[in-house]
């Protein structure tokens, strides 16, 4: 969540596609208004069920899906050669979860002023009303709940603490950050915390920045990580050093994996989100808009919840089995 997509190759495949990707949601109606989705990759399972998600709303409202994809998790030149393209192709809206907040909103302006709709998913821009409307996770609310479930955990025990973190500048990265300490009841640069690591998100990176925060830190025994595959990579370097059993790691989005891990005992709690939620709603409302000319707006909190089999006093939460029922992945 790594080489670069050079635009050329994604504007061929766009047009080998039929410029954008048609996935089959609403395709094949002569006249459909079409709706375009851009996530940040194509593999993550977070981003395969918001693509799920747009195609089952795009059928539903006869609409004309097109998608597209960064090669990974910042590549902003893609995007924007995606934003390009199916503008081109005469979209009435665009879903986008943006991988770098800010450098993509003169891409978005231009759709804008093109008359096109503009709706982040899951991640807002910089400045958030770069974007008509915002349809996402509150991810401040999904790091304080998981900090606030680890101070529970801890019951006034000395914490040393490592944040496994996404990458700077990513504003998802820094909500849920941010959430954690003030849920935990800490400010930045508290003593408690003793190691930071950015890991993009990926597994292999997390179990490296784990590592490297164990030769930092032996003694860490709270560990707060920005995703589950961060979260299960920190898990094999704690097993690897003899430690799993004895630290408490917390994470965010409550994919099945997710979920499966925390059912293990891998991870302790995860908030779980529902990126199916924010590509259903905003293909709903790129239809409103094609329909009736009414443009969304404002923020639209899709929820979260926390999920574990280990309820701690004073915080709400959700069992396994409720997270296997509503996880994605």
């Amino acid at each position: 969540m790594n080489a670069r997509l050079s635009a050329g190759l994604l504007a061929v495949a766009l047009l080998a596609a039929g410029c954008g990707g048609n996935s089959g949601g609403g395709g094949g109606q002569a006249g459909a208004a079409k709706v375009g989705l851009i996530t940040k990759t194509e593999t993550n399972p977070f981003f395969v069920k918001m693509k799920e998600g747009a195609e089952k709303a795009a059928k539903a409202d006869g609409m004309e899906l097109m998608t597209a994809a960064g090669k990974f998790d910042g590549d902003n030149a893609t995007q924007i050669t995606a934003i390009e393209n199916m503008v081109a192709a005469g979209v009435k809206g665009i879903l986008i979860t943006p991988s770098d907040t800010k450098a993509i909103v003169p891409a978005i302006k231009k759709a804008r002023d093109a008359g096109v709709v503009v709706i982040a998913l899951d991640t807002p821009t910089e400045p958030q009303d770069a974007t008509d409307a915002l349809f996402a996770t509150d991810n401040f609310k999904a790091g304080e709940l998981i900090g606030q479930y680890a101070k529970a955990v801890m019951a006034g025990k000395p914490a040393k603490i490592a944040t496994l973190d996404l990458a700077p500048g990513i504003t998802v990265g820094k909500l849920r950050h941010d959430g954690f300490l003030k849920g935990f009841g800490i400010a930045e640069g508290d003593p408690q915390i003793v190691c930071s690591q950015d890991t993009r998100g990926d597994q292999s990176k997390g179990q490296t920045a784990m590592e490297n925060c164990l030769q930092k830190a032996p003694d860490i025994n709270v560990v707060y990580t920005i995703n589950e595959p961060a979260a299960l990579g920190a898990h094999t370097a704690l097993k690897a050093d003899g430690k799993d059993k004895n630290v408490l790691v917390v994470s965010v989005d409550g994919g099945c994996t997710g979920v499966k891990a925390v059912q293990a005992g891998q991870i302790a709690a995860t908030s779980q989100q529902y990126p199916l939620k924010m590509a259903e709603q905003g293909v709903n409302a790129v239809a409103e808009y094609a329909k009736s000319g009414k443009k969304p707006s404002g923020y639209t909190d899709t929820g979260v919840t926390l999920i574990t089999d280990k309820a701690a006093p004073g915080v709400d939460a959700k069992d396994t089995a409720f997270g296997l029922a509503n996880c994605w992945g």
